[in-house]
């Protein structure tokens, strides 16, 4: 059951967020999960299924590597990278969705009544 404080991530989201995580360096998925958690003071946790599914979608467009090492907790994990297309890849997508953002802020954040 969801929390009331936890938001629904729309659609197209996941892979911003996954990317944007990885642009401070390699991490493995649990990482990634964490990194997002914290950064919004929990209000959007990652579903396991939903993450692992971004990753791959994401080594397959040549946006993230991956590599097999060992986590903090001494346990084989994969980790994962941006590569140089995967940068270039975040830097578009940040320029988008801060567009969008402002757009519907714009809407939601007006006073002003409908005609």
């Amino acid at each position: 059951m969801r929390r009331k404080t936890e938001l629904t991530l729309l659609q197209g989201t996941l892979d911003l967020l996954v990317l944007k995580a990885l642009e401070v360096g390699a991490q493995h998925g649990y990482g990634v999960a964490r990194w997002v958690r914290e950064r919004t003071s929990g209000a959007i946790e990652i579903e396991d299924g939903a993450l692992y599914t971004s990753l791959h979608r994401l080594e397959r467009r040549g946006w993230v590597d991956s590599e097999w090492g060992v986590s903090e907790n001494n346990r084989r994990a994969k980790y994962y990278e941006l590569t140089r297309s995967g940068r270039r890849r975040l830097a578009a997508e940040v320029t988008a969705w801060t567009r969008y953002a402002e757009a519907v802020f714009s809407v939601v954040g007006s006073n002003e009544a409908a005609s």
